[in-house]
């Protein structure tokens, strides 16, 4: 599962779709010279319509929609901790050599939680996340995540770390048998906005009693038509496209 995860995440750049039209228009090129120059006009297109970014901030927006989280106000009292899912940490070989921690895109998964903590001294955190690359190297994302929760100053006794899983089913499974935690108690689940739904869905197909907690979003209540960039929108369509392809092979396996 964590390979074919690996596949779809390359499979669902709109970037490697431009790789694989120009590949293909190369290799024609020599043979049928007419369908070369067609494949590399598409190969274009594609890469400039990627760059507009209303396009892919619709996707985003109704992904980030999906799972509301509390209401501003509400109190967390009743829950007994928060489940905080890996995905906000730079790999393993860039925190070598430096002393520092290094967070990626999605920080708010890592800090959200600090102030949660802070708010609510009786909530617990459990941090999931064992190594998100397809080769290993180095320290897997949960004990680069205690480094960073110790610098912050968070008390070791109130995080829980699973270490083992790769994918967010192995979350959800995984994280339910670490010692100590009981899935039928009320917890909140934080992670990125686009990522709420399948997130949620796997979690309570696990026997998880979870209420969403949405951070990290990207796509903002309104785009401005004007905005286009290819490196900002690229990496859009590639979180929104991941995520509905993502959710819908786990609703074909049965498993959210």
């Amino acid at each position: 599962m964590f390979l074919a995860s690996k596949l779809l995440s390359f499979a669902t750049q709109p970037l490697a779709w431009v790789v694989v039209l120009l590949l293909g228009g190369l290799l024609c090129m020599p043979v049928r010279r007419h369908w070369g120059l067609r494949l590399s006009w598409a190969a274009l297109a594609v890469l400039l319509l990627q760059g507009w970014e209303p396009l892919p901030d619709a996707l985003l927006r109704q992904l980030e929609a999906q799972q509301p989280g509390p209401a501003p106000g509400t109190s967390l009292l009743p829950y007994a901790g928060v489940v905080v899912l890996g995905g906000a940490l730079e790999p393993a070989y860039v925190w070598q050599g430096h002393g520092q921690v290094a967070l990626n895109d999605a920080a708010e998964r890592m800090t959200v939680p600090i102030a949660l903590l802070q708010q609510y001294p009786h909530l617990r955190l459990l941090f999931t996340g064992g190594e998100g690359e397809l080769f290993a190297n180095g320290l897997t994302e949960a004990a680069r995540a205690k480094i960073f929760f110790d610098s912050m100053g968070v008390a070791p006794q109130r995080v829980i770390y699973e270490s083992a899983s790769h994918t967010t089913y192995e979350n959800a499974i995984f994280s339910a048998k670490v010692p100590g935690v009981n899935p039928a108690q009320p917890w909140l689940l934080l992670t990125s906005a686009s990522h709420m739904p399948r997130a949620m869905a796997l979690f309570r197909t696990a026997g998880w009693n979870v209420t969403p907690y949405p951070v990290d979003f990207r796509a903002g209540m309104h785009t401005p038509w004007t905005q286009y960039s290819l490196a900002q929108a690229a990496a859009k369509w590639h979180l929104a496209l991941h995520e509905l392809a993502g959710l819908l092979a786990y609703r074909l396996a049965g498993r959210a």
